[in-house]
C-alpha cells in the first residue's frame, strides 16, 4: 500500500528560501503543500519541477455572509490562476479568512441556522467558479484551541457542508491533527469522510510536528486509512521537531505499509 506522501514546505527548512525547500522535497519523493502565496517567488517554483498537492485557495473572505462571500469568490478566482499556473492539485479553503498565527479575522461565537444556508451557497458559487476554471476546492477543519472563533471548524461541521454541496469541485481536507485536538476519534471521523476526502494532512499531538513525538498511533491510523479504501494524498502539515528530513523519514515510515 502507498499512499501519495506531501509535506508542507512552509512549515520546514524556515531559513530556506521556499523554492529550495519545494525542490529538495521533489528530491526526497514528496509532493509539496503551500500556504498563501503573494510573498513567493513563482518562476522559481515553477522550474523545480515539484508535484504541488495543495495551497490555501484563497486571501480574503468568508463563507456565511454577502460581503465575505463576494470578497471569497474575488479571491478564490484569482488564487486559481496561481493555482493552474504552479498545477496544484487542490485549493484550500476554511470557514473564515485566518490572520496571523490562525486567528480569524472575523470571529464567530455563535452560527445562527441561516449562515449555514449562506456557506452551502458560497460553496455552490465556489463550485461553479472550480468548474469553470477546471480547478478543485477543498474545505478544511480547524480547532477552536488553535483558531477560536473560526465558524464551520469541526470535523463534523464540514462533513456536513461538503456532503450538502456533493460536487466534484469540492472535497475535504481532512486535517486529523485538528480532529484530534478538537473532536478525537480520529478513525471514525474520516470514515464517515471518507467519500469526500481530497487531501489527509497529519501532524502529531501536542507539539505538531512529525509522527512519533506525540500521542497519535499513526501506524494505526495509516493502516486503518488503507482498510477503508483510502489511497490519496496524505499531507504533512507539521513542523520538524529536530532535522526536517529525520522527520520526513519518520513520517515515510509511519504512512508505508
Amino acid at each position: 500500500m502507498a499512499f501519495q506522501l506531501a509535506a508542507c514546505a512552509e512549515m520546514l527548512w524556515p531559513e530556506k528560501p521556499i523554492h529550495w525547500r519545494a525542490a529538495r522535497l521533489k528530491e526526497m519523493g514528496f509532493g509539496v503543500g503551500l500556504w498563501n502565496w503573494p510573498a513567493w517567488d513563482l518562476d522559481a517554483l515553477e522550474k523545480t519541477g515539484a508535484t504541488f498537492t495543495i495551497m490555501n485557495g484563497y486571501l480574503q473572505g468568508r463563507l456565511a455572509d454577502d460581503e465575505g462571500a463576494d470578497m471569497l469568490l474575488h479571491s478564490a478566482r484569482e488564487t486559481a490562476q496561481v493555482g493552474k499556473r504552479l498545477g496544484v492539485a487542490r485549493l484550500n479553503l476554511h470557514g473564515t479568512g485566518l490572520g496571523d498565527h490562525g486567528l480569524p479575522i472575523q470571529q464567530l461565537n455563535h452560527v445562527a441556522p441561516g449562515m449555514w444556508l449562506k456557506a452551502r451557497d458560497t460553496l455552490n458559487r465556489i463550485c461553479d467558479m472550480a468548474e469553470e476554471e477546471g480547478v478543485t476546492f477543498t474545505l478544511e477543519n480547524l480547532n477552536l484551541r488553535e483558531h477560536p472563533g473560526c465558524p464551520f471548524n469541526s470535523t463534523a461541521d464540514v462533513l456536513s457542508l461538503v456532503a450538502a454541496v456533493d460536487r466534484p469541485q469540492l472535497r475535504i481536507n481532512l486535517d486529523l491533527y485538528h480532529t484530534q485536538i478538537g473532536e478525537g476519534d480520529v478513525i471514525r471521523h474520516a470514515q464517515a469522510c471518507l467519500p469526500w476526502i481530497g487531501e489527509v494532512q497529519v501532524a502529531d499531538n501536542p507539539g505538531r510536528c512529525e509522527p512519533g513525538t506525540g500521542e497519535m498511533n499513526w501506524q494505526m491510523i495509516a493502516r486503518a486509512l488503507a482498510d477503508m479504501g483510502y489511497d490519496g494524498p496524505v499531507g504533512m502539515e507539521a513542523f520538524a521537531k529536530g532535522d526536517p528530513e529525520v522527520a520526513l523519514d519518520a513520517f515515510r515510515a509511519a504512512f508505508t505499509l
